[in-house]
């Protein structure tokens, strides 16, 4: 029961991942992305070790598919899982196993791929992604916040969403952006609110980390 997307932004070269459920802590088992790699989304009777195995699998130099496929051959219950994959050139791939349950959806293009079960529809992550590719020049972090709204507009979840996390990594081993809410009543609202709490100090952190000689004092 998840919606979710990841995203790259050609100008930066940024990866981001956005995703809403029904269960407790989304973001410590579905989104996973790596500076400079790619990133992955595993779902569905997930199993988060997909994610590092896939952004191994990147680092090795494999691309999207190549990713993708190899998750599928080296995992037992395939049938079970919702995979999705971007490479570092913007290539995307995704997998829904045969087990995945309905309404079941997945899509995928250049810098973008957006995957979901147990939806309210299938229109579900068209939306996202007609939404991640509005205004492109905004920051990743904004469009990965407005693909997540666009979802849940759509009809989201069958089942009440209880949490959600937006991921941005850039060029450092460390996230940009890393923001989560893990148990709520209205998780993407909260999660809105984060965001629109942290965007102005993004750079801040990032220079008390890389440059804290020019660090502003807040």
């Amino acid at each position: 029961m998840t919606f979710s997307l990841i995203g790259r932004c050609a100008r930066t070269g940024q990866f981001g991942a956005v995703a809403a459920t029904s269960s407790i802590a989304v973001g410590a088992r579905v989104t996973h992305c790596a500076a400079n790699v790619g990133a992955v989304l595993t779902q569905h009777r997930t199993d988060p070790q997909l994610g590092p195995r896939g952004l191994d699998l990147l680092r090795s130099g494999c691309s999207a598919q190549e990713t993708v496929d190899a998750l599928v051959a080296s995992t037992p219950h395939a049938q079970w899982r919702q995979i999705a994959v971007l490479d570092r050139t913007g290539g995307s791939a995704v997998y829904s196993g045969v087990r995945t349950k309905a309404e079941m959806s997945h899509v995928a293009a250049a810098d973008v791929c957006a995957i979901g079960n147990i939806l309210a529809n299938v229109r579900v992550t068209p939306a996202m992604m007609q939404a991640f590719q509005t205004q492109a020049s905004d920051p990743l972090a904004e469009r990965l916040m407005r693909a997540l709204e666009a979802g849940l507009a759509a009809g989201g979840e069958i089942a009440p969403v209880r949490s959600a996390h937006l991921l941005v990594v850039e060029a450092y081993s460390f996230p940009l952006v890393d923001l989560r809410v893990d148990w709520d009543e209205a998780p993407v609202t909260a999660l809105r609110s984060l965001w629109n709490r942290y965007a102005p100090l993004t750079g801040d952190f990032l220079l008390r980390a890389i440059d804290p000689d020019r660090a502003p004092v807040r």
